[in-house]
């Protein structure tokens, strides 16, 4: 998986842009609006891949710190083209960060290339503060019939063939058409998520229901109290950063 991702990382955003119709720019905003209403301080982007979400979160939320972090280093090099301060080579099912280290955390597109999605969700659990928000975002089946017969022509027939002019790898996008039929959406990601230590909120398709959004919340506590300013700074200059990957 990284191997793929770390081939396709030049082209990856145009692809994106081009391959959506340019709706990835409202799915972005979207969460962006949602972590912001919860005014954080600090927010991890988890999977961040070249930083689109990290960049439009940092508008979003200008006094908050937000972290990305991505497994895969050419992917980092992209976001750290565009002036994010924080990048953090980890690998989503261990992360670097103390209990309780963030407000927010979110993962976009992301979650469903881990290889355990229990393990990441646990992980996100654990360094987000009690009563902190994540967000989920990633692509699902239409529950319309038709409109997902569509899709499934789209995503398995034409997307592979479109994304290998652009990136040149359409094995890589083949993958995607069979990573979203196997993931868990709608119910069953609620089901995943409060099975994982997190109280989910109301999922929130869009665009018929191509793409969703999963907001939940870690529980309150208590005895468990959120990692003070000193220690979050002096752990961010620990951590593998990854300014000049």
């Amino acid at each position: 998986m990284r191997g793929t991702f770390a081939a396709i990382a030049a082209r990856y955003d145009i692809a994106n842009h081009l391959l959506s119709g340019g709706l990835d720019f409202f799915w972005r905003a979207r969460v962006a609006r949602l972590v912001a209403a919860a005014r954080p301080e600090r927010i991890l982007d988890l999977a961040t891949g070249s930083g689109d979400l990290a960049v439009v979160l940092q508008s979003a939320c200008p006094a908050a710190t937000v972290v990305g972090a991505d497994f895969c280093l050419p992917m980092l090099e992209r976001a750290r083209r565009k002036n994010l301060r924080f990048l953090v080579h980890a690998d989503g099912l261990d992360l670097p960060f103390a209990d309780a280290a963030f407000d927010a955390v979110t993962v976009a597109f992301g979650l469903r290339n881990m290889a355990s999605w229990e393990s990441a969700l646990r992980e996100i659990a654990r360094v987000l503060r009690p009563g902190g928000l994540a967000v989920v975002m990633d692509f699902s089946l239409p529950s319309s019939a038709p409109i997902r017969a569509a899709y499934r022509i789209y995503l398995h027939r034409v997307l592979p063939v479109a994304a290998g002019c652009v990136t040149g790898r359409p094995d890589a996008y083949r993958y995607l058409g069979e990573s979203i039929e196997k993931f868990p959406s709608g119910p069953a990601m609620v089901a995943l998520l409060d099975s994982c230590g997190l109280v989910p909120g109301r999922p929130q398709p869009m665009c018929f229901g191509v793409v969703s959004l999963y907001p939940a919340t870690r529980p309150e506590a208590a005895g468990i109290g959120r990692l003070d300013g000193r220690e979050f700074a002096a752990e961010l200059e620990t951590i593998n950063l990854c300014r000049n990957p």
